[in-house]
């Protein structure tokens, strides 16, 4: 068999083609995989002329999917949704947020037709905080929305930082007294130079 061989797709095959296509594929992937599973048969007129009825189907569905993720990429273009999770009084998760997690909450505003696939995290989401999320529809169909991380119950996050605070301002003040005094003594000590010259 020569290392490269013409196929007629008898189904669609992600990143390959939709039934009725004719693709040059490796030899060792249309023997291995295309073949032994039914996704190809040799391209001979009378294999096309069966498949052109399945074919003209399979694209009247494309286009309607197509006009449907254009319609939802509009829609989903900044929109905001909130993801409440568990975390500590810090704000750091208990686990990070998956694609998984922002594909069920975009399911609950309504967009059932999103795929773990069409999001894009750049990043591990491990703490509360608000995220720009990039969502591929298709490669030329992208959108982005803003994703709310939230805490499940209220945080001491901000007493604790105003104690931190506190704590650090009562410092500065208690290394500035030294500071004080001693520049008071400065002059103190001068004017008595003064009188012991007279």
């Amino acid at each position: 068999m020569p290392n490269s061989v013409e196929l007629l797709l008898t189904e669609n095959v992600d990143n390959l083609g939709i039934v009725g296509d004719v693709v040059t594929v490796r030899s060792g992937y249309a023997r291995n995989y295309l073949l032994p599973n039914g996704y190809g048969v040799q391209p001979t007129e009378s294999a096309k002329a069966a498949l052109a009825e399945r074919r003209a189907h399979v694209e009247k569905e494309m286009a309607a999917l197509r006009a449907d993720l254009e319609k939802t990429c509009e829609l989903l273009d900044g929109h905001e949704v909130t993801l409440e999770r568990s975390c500590n009084d810090q704000g750091h998760l208990y686990g990070s947020v998956t694609q998984h997690d922002i594909v069920a909450v975009l399911a609950e505003a309504g967009f059932t037709n999103i795929l773990d696939r069409y999001i894009r995290i750049g990043h591990a989401i491990k703490r509360i905080d608000s995220y720009p999320i990039p969502v591929q529809l298709a490669p030329d169909l992208k959108a982005e929305i803003k994703l709310w991380v939230v805490a499940d119950r209220p945080l001491d996050f901000d007493e604790n930082a105003a104690d931190e605070d506190g704590q650090a301002d009562a410092s500065a003040d208690d290394e500035a007294a030294p500071a004080a005094a001693d520049a008071d003594a400065v002059p103190e000590a001068q004017t008595a130079d003064a009188e012991n010259d007279n």
